[in-house]
């Protein structure tokens, strides 16, 4: 069993990753589930609507009640998943501890990322896992190891949109630095709504759209893309790409990383021979 581990919130963007190979894997028989281990101010509820609000199913998910053999190996879409669970630990409960140690100290794939470098070994000591191995997209991170990996969108299992245009220009606001890039420049645009979380640093003078949406896609004309701090794999870009949906990229041109390069990647089917190989190489 291939227990592919989020602990991101609901419709952040390693969650839906995590799904969608989740799903991928079974398909070619490969078996695998989803493990959910929630953020401290979600329920598993949000999780599974988030799931059923995008996917044509929701199947394979699990949450801390999982079973879990020695065998099994454990596949992070990003190290961060690792890193966040150790530094908010405490906040969970004795349940969710316990599967966290179990899969963490198990074997695991984990896909490469640079977001916590100091964190991320002290959550790799405090979990000590008995064999990791990395895999990595060298475009994004040219400093990476493993073999080479790219993140990519599962579309076959998306549910149709429908086009219910709300307001032309939709912004990404869901952390601090991301809502403050976009402020600089939403007022030039004032058929907007900007996607968050309902959190302290919203400005309710805007368009506040708040997740999880249904028929996301399906509400906006434009995407304004504002990030300006390092961005792994922007979903939306490519998702926008995908149903022909504009794209304006309003950051500096000269920032290299995932939003740089998946601006440029064309669309692209799954790929996990590099995960099928790290599997190898563990078992």
């Amino acid at each position: 069993m291939i227990n592919v581990l989020c602990t991101s919130k609901p419709v952040d963007g390693l969650m839906y990753y995590s799904y969608e190979y989740t799903s991928y894997l079974n398909s070619i028989g490969i078996s695998a589930q989803m493990v959910i281990i929630r953020h401290r101010n979600f329920n598993h509820e949000a999780y599974l609507n988030a799931i059923s609000h995008k996917y044509i199913h929701c199947k394979n998910v699990v949450f801390e009640y999982a079973s879990i053999n020695d065998e099994d190996v454990t596949l992070i879409m990003g190290r961060s998943m690792m890193t966040l669970s150790w530094f908010n630990f405490k906040d969970y409960n004795h349940r969710e501890q316990k599967i966290l140690k179990r899969l963490f100290s198990n074997k695991v794939i984990a896909v490469y990322s640079e977001n916590h470098p100091i964190d991320y070994v002290n959550a790799l000591n405090f979990y000590a896992p008995s064999k990791i191995v990395d895999v990595c997209d060298y475009e994004v991170y040219p400093r990476g190891t493993g073999e080479h990996f790219e993140k990519r969108i599962n579309f076959e299992i998306y549910k149709p949109f429908e086009d219910k245009i709300q307001f032309k220009y939709l912004f990404m606001g869901t952390n601090d630095k991301y809502y403050a890039t976009a402020e600089k420049v939403i007022k030039c645009f004032p058929d907007h709504g900007i996607l968050t979380y309902d959190e302290k640093y919203i400005n309710p003078s805007n368009n506040n759209v708040f997740v999880p949406i249904q028929n996301l896609l399906g509400i906006f004309d434009t995407y304004i893309y504002t990030k300006e701090t390092f961005d792994p794999a922007p979903r939306l870009i490519q998702e926008c790409k995908y149903y022909g949906k504009p794209i304006l990229y309003l950051r500096d041109k000269c920032i290299t990383d995932g939003g740089s390069v998946y601006n440029k990647r064309p669309i692209k089917s799954l790929d996990v021979t590099a995960i099928i190989n790290s599997i190898i190489k563990l078992v």
